[in-house]
């Protein structure tokens, strides 16, 4: 399993944990991977293909090309708090500077008031100090419209990447802050806002009652 590190998010940074074959956590071709499996989840979800995806401490916004190279027409939407990252990738990949934790200040509802089709956060949760998570992962269920990929890993699971700073919990202290979210989960990684999931049935949902 892995996660993003934590320290400063400079050059060195992405050098060493995106490009370095000796320290990153994914491949490029694992990376391509992932982002299919998710435009294809959400996709059946939504019925239709994805037309709008927000990236939430999207990096370098290595998500980008390949959503546009799936989906050429897509409006895409990186949040990204480090400065380097926005400053070099910003206009050429869709990037604005912010983090999870204060969403609620860029006014995304704005121009997108129905939420986003597909809603990414990568390896950052894990990072989002205890006392915010509840409310960073409430602004995430408001901005989705259709389906959320919220990695996002417990005390049980091995985590590649700096762990120093980290402090995992039990897997169902987290269900509960998603279930008090409004955050449906679907399944590696997958959550649903409540309103949609009810959609769903209980064996795509794990729903019990």
């Amino acid at each position: 399993m892995v996660t993003r590190v934590h320290m400063a998010y400079d050059k060195a940074y992405f050098d060493k944990w995106y490009r370095s074959r000796q320290h990153r956590v994914r491949t490029p071709a694992q990376i391509r991977r992932i982002v299919a499996f998710v435009v294809g989840a959400a996709e059946y979800v939504l019925d239709r293909p994805v037309r709008t995806v927000l990236d939430v401490g999207a990096g370098e916004g290595h998500w980008q090309p390949i959503l546009k190279a799936l989906r050429p027409t897509l409006t895409y939407v990186g949040v990204e708090p480090s400065t380097y990252a926005v400053t070099r990738f910003g206009k050429r990949r869709g990037l604005m500077l912010g983090s999870v934790e204060r969403l609620h200040e860029l006014q995304l509802h704005e121009k997108h008031p129905e939420g986003f089709d597909l809603v990414v956060c990568c390896g950052v949760l894990n990072y989002v100090p205890t006392r915010v998570l509840g409310s960073a992962l409430e602004q995430l269920q408001v901005h989705t419209g259709g389906l959320a990929w919220l990695e996002l890993f417990t005390k049980y699971d091995e985590i590649e990447g700096d762990i120093a700073m980290l402090k995992p919990r039990p897997p169902e202290w987290y269900r509960q802050r998603f279930s008090q979210a409004g955050l449906i989960p679907c399944g590696l990684h997958l959550y649903a806002p409540r309103d949609l999931a009810a959609g769903l049935t209980a064996l795509e949902t794990g729903r019990i009652d």
